[in-house]
């Protein structure tokens, strides 16, 4: 296996293309079960008929754990957006359809949304007052086991020369409410500096989805919350910042 072609560097893990293959290859010390479980979303990702790399194998490089996948030729979404700012109404509705055909499906093996979210906001760094309101927030929240990619951004599809989109990085998949998924989008949106784009996002996919925007809105301090115990201390500060559960009149 040849890994001198770096093609992107992520913390705790470094991505290599080896020809027609993708090889995450992780640092010594990263959970094997967070490694183990992500190769498992994949598997199960693939049986739900979504266009996404085929995962080839797992298995270990001078120690470390990799995950090898196969190399989507294409340009991410992002890419595209950034060098053709006059198409950014069509790559919007592209990435909104693609979003709401994530959520079409179902992989009933897939760790639950809600569990989740309630192990994160116990970890996050709020008074037990807030965390309670949270928790009890969430429980009150329709129970639905759609699949949801949990880090839907634009970074994460690639799209071939003839078209053909492909969503990469199943690594926070889960099986829950997609408003939840799409407040997480939003937030994505926001955390890059961008409230324009993230409007009109939200906009969209509550027309296309004719889902209320107001129902998504309730999960962002939830989704705020149980995203605010990873990452760097301002995108901590700045989610934080999201969870005000009390409702005003």
């Amino acid at each position: 296996m040849k890994l001198d072609n770096v093609i992107a560097v992520r913390p705790g893990k470094k991505i290599y293309r080896d020809g027609d293959r993708t090889v995450k290859v992780f640092e010594e010390g990263f959970s094997k079960a967070d490694i183990l479980n992500e190769a498992l979303n994949q598997a199960r990702i693939e049986e739900t008929g979504l266009r996404i790399p085929k995962i080839l194998e797992v298995t270990m490089i001078d120690g470390k754990w990799a995950i090898v996948s196969e190399y989507i030729e294409g340009k991410t979404l992002a890419q595209l957006m950034e060098e053709n700012p006059d198409r950014m109404d069509e790559y919007l509705n592209l990435f909104v359809d693609l979003q709401i055909e994530v959520h079409s499906k179902k992989a009933p093996l897939l760790n639950k949304l809600k569990d989740k979210m309630n192990r994160k906001i116990s970890q996050a760094q709020l008074d037990a007052t807030t965390r309670y309101d949270l928790h009890t927030r969430l429980e009150g929240m329709p129970k639905h086991n759609k699949v949801c990619h949990g880090d839907f951004n634009p970074s994460n599809i690639i799209i071939k020369d003839n078209g053909e989109a492909y969503i990469l990085d199943w690594s926070h998949a889960t099986q829950g409410n997609a408003s939840a998924d799409v407040a997480r989008t939003y937030l994505l949106f926001r955390l890059a500096g961008d409230q324009v784009l993230a409007d009109k996002y939200m906009d969209l996919f509550c027309k296309k989805s004719d889902t209320a925007k107001q129902y998504i809105q309730k999960w962002l301090p939830i989704v705020a919350a149980s995203q605010s115990v990873k990452g760097k201390k301002e995108e901590r500060d700045f989610l934080l910042s999201w969870v005000d559960v009390v409702d005003y009149e």
